[in-house]
């Protein structure tokens, strides 16, 4: 009896292969129609006799037929959980309430909400801006920050809100084009990623923001180093107001990475330099400096042969004394970026290692502390301007980095949403369901240049309005007015802190006071880092 019992695993097996000979024998007797669920069954019967002797998978094996089940379920798991089980507020990785509202803002929809906030206000980490009794309507909403310091030629009119780096490669061109489109019609910029300046984006006409990373796509020489006359040609073309060079990114910072032969396409190849039938292979370090001194030389370096336009750099906070190298290098070499842009963990685009995803790097909340007050420390906040990038896709994650120091906001997949990016994250698999991250051509026609473009520049305007009533609710006339103090940050149940204690703005010059007990921590790097190199010293 048990072993009967141990057998029925058998029985969808067995019964596909009893129909398969009814079907035939019917076939034979009465009607030929019959040849169609025969060969419905008899296929079933050679994936089930294929199951028992195939051996990768011991569920088939066991549950011949039947254990396909488990696989078709597993395949579709994430649209089951996305569509059916999880929650508005649930963030894989992003809320459908977050993923919602980029929706509405870019159709130009209703955005709005009755029956009040959904949000658990009473739990640890809700935070909010706290408004005034006198608010302020604010009428001009392209608001603005310019960013050039002292050596920069070409100061460039940034908004408050711009394009995220994602290369062209890892998204199609249409949609690179829609961004860029978009960019140009709104008003605002378009970082290029890694991938260089693409006929996409020349397509568009838009202001791009060229990213130099360690592979120096758009200027790179035939060995993979950096060549000065490519960049210059790059840097210095009309649509290029700014050159970022990456250190590291919020998705795998410290990671370098290869695009494959079979991926890489005559246009990929054309954008970036590289030849045809090759792997491309983009360094986890740079090449072109190693220390940190070198490092704010090849800053001015690009910056002169940019033509003096601002020159900046990303990265995702790691080490940080190691940033403090940096920021001694600046001190010691009289050359500061124009520009720094802080990355956090949570932020990325692009197809990471799942451990470097979850567990390298600092979030957002804390880089851009550290970086805004590491510069005011060595008295050199008031140069170079801050640019934050993390999961940005609301007024109010604009309004929280303003506050703790950022002076702009960067999103990537904020402006994926707008082009009809569903969060299925199949980035990495060249099949995205919407024509947003692939290079197959059938699938990137589904995404219209056109209808997109409009949804890209109408979804930048309806967020900036909206930040544009924060604001004013807070009884400020500019976003950059805002403070820690305009923040309030729950700690747990019955207990709150205003962001000025959570977050607090350290003195300007404070690394260079003996005498102060302020920031300690700081100091203690600060001690330890050196413009020299980024070794460590000895312990």
């Amino acid at each position: 009896m048990k072993d009967l019992s141990t057998m029925t695993r058998f029985a969808p097996f067995a019964g596909v292969v009893i129909l398969a000979i009814i079907c035939l024998i019917a076939a034979l007797f009465w009607t030929w129609w019959l040849l169609i669920p025969f060969a419905a069954f008899a296929w079933l019967s050679v994936l089930g006799l294929h199951d028992v002797r195939q051996p990768g998978h011991s569920i088939l094996r066991n549950y011949p037929v039947l254990g396909h089940m488990r696989f078709l379920f597993e395949g579709i798991r994430p649209e089951i959980r996305q569509y059916l089980i999880e929650s508005d507020q649930d963030e894989e990785p992003f809320s459908r309430d977050a993923r919602s509202l980029v929706y509405q803002r870019a159709k130009g929809q209703e955005d709005k909400r009755p029956f009040g906030t959904r949000m658990r206000v009473y739990d640890a980490g809700y935070a909010w801006v706290t408004h005034s009794v006198s608010p302020v309507e604010l009428e001009d909403t392209d608001f603005r920050v310019r960013i050039g310091g002292k050596d920069c030629k070409q100061p460039y009119s940034a908004s408050l809100l711009n394009i995220s780096a994602m290369s062209f490669g890892s998204l199609s061109g249409n949609a690179i084009e829609a961004l860029n489109t978009g960019a140009k019609a709104g008003g605002f910029a378009h970082d290029t990623g890694e991938g260089s300046v693409s006929r996409y984006h020349k397509a568009g006409g838009g202001d791009l923001i060229y990213q130099v990373a360690s592979g120096y796509f758009g200027a790179r020489a035939a060995d993979g180093s950096f060549d000065e006359d490519k960049f210059r040609a790059t840097a210095t073309l009309d649509q290029v107001k700014m050159i970022e060079l990456k250190l590291s990114q919020g998705a795998k910072p410290g990671h370098g990475g290869m695009l494959p032969a079979s991926k890489i396409t005559p246009e990929i190849a054309e954008a970036r330099g590289i030849p045809m039938g090759e792997d491309c292979v983009s360094p986890a370090a740079h090449s072109a400096f190693s220390t940190p001194i070198e490092m704010m030389e090849f800053v001015g370096h690009m910056r002169e042969l940019s033509g003096g336009k601002p020159v900046g750099f990303k990265l995702c906070i790691g080490h940080r004394r190691e940033f403090m190298c940096i920021v001694k290098a600046m001190l010691e070499t009289g050359i500061a970026p124009d520009f720094i842009v802080v990355d956090g963990t949570e932020g990325g685009t692009g197809a990471a290692p799942v451990e470097f995803s979850n567990h390298i790097g600092m979030p957002l909340v804390e880089g851009l502390t550290f970086v805004h007050n590491t510069l005011r420390g060595a008295g050199l906040r008031g140069e170079i301007k801050i640019g934050a990038a993390g999961k940005v896709v609301s007024s109010f994650d604009i309004a929280r980095c303003l506050a703790l120091g950022a002076d702009w906001c960067n999103s990537a997949r904020g402006f994926m949403f707008a082009i009809g990016c569903i969060q299925a994250q199949a980035c990495h698999t060249n099949h995205c369901p919407v024509g947003v991250a692939t290079q197959d051509p059938m699938r990137a026609r589904a995404l219209d240049v056109g209808s997109k473009s409009e949804r890209v520049a109408r979804f930048h305007r309806n967020t900036l309005k909206a930040l544009g009533e924060m604001t004013g609710a807070a009884g400020l006339s500019h976003p950059g007015d805002f403070m820690p103090q305009h923040l309030m940050v729950r700690l747990g149940d019955k207990e709150m802190a205003e962001g000025s204690d959570a977050y607090p703005y350290l003195p300007e010059g404070f690394l260079f006071d003996n005498q102060s007990d302020v920031g300690g921590d700081y100091r203690k790097r600060w001690a330890r880092a050196s413009a020299a190199s980024f070794k460590p010293p000895p312990v």
